[in-house]
């Protein structure tokens, strides 16, 4: 449920964080293992994430994030490896959509003053993403009511299944 607080570290990516190195094609014979395959999640882009993340950190990471190809294990793997929510600039259109319906959570806001290991605090209730450890920072974001409910059912198909409907949304 998209309410409440969290908070998690910052895990830092750059510009045009392809699907590729979210979930490497040499994997790819994992996907019928989404769990396996989570474990490996970004090992490309940076061996320590898939080692290291813990449930409820954040990745952060500048524009186009989930460029490329429209693998929709990419997001699920993300998710399955304990990830909060995805911040970036903005994002991989096809990407964007397939999170959204896994029940990824992404939050397309400025994230040029974050920085690997901040300790962050997202706050729902008030939209708004703080740094623990500094209180000048605060950076909104604005979610739509479509992508609020579909992520708060666990996404798309866990909508549709226990509404029998998309009217709501």
């Amino acid at each position: 449920m998209l309410k409440g607080r969290y908070e998690g570290k910052a895990w830092k990516f750059g510009d045009n964080v392809s699907t590729d190195s979210i979930a490497p094609g040499r994997l790819m014979h994992l996907r019928s293992n989404p769990e396996e395959f989570a474990k490996h999640v970004l090992e490309d882009a940076n061996p320590e994430f898939p080692k290291n993340v813990k449930p409820g950190d954040f990745i952060v990471a500048d524009s186009n994030f989930g460029c490329g190809s429209s693998r929709e294990i990419a997001p699920l793997i993300i998710k399955l490896s304990g990830v909060a929510a995805v911040l970036a600039k903005s994002f991989g259109r096809i990407f964007y959509r397939n999170a959204i319906n896994n029940g990824m959570l992404l939050i397309e806001c400025d994230t040029g003053k974050i920085k690997e290991g901040d300790m962050l605090i997202v706050d729902f209730d008030k939209a708004e993403i703080t740094k623990k450890d500094d209180k000048e920072f605060r950076e909104t974001f604005n979610l739509q009511k479509t992508e609020k409910v579909i992520v708060n059912a666990g996404g798309l198909l866990d909508y549709i299944s226990s509404n029998n409907s998309l009217d709501d949304i």
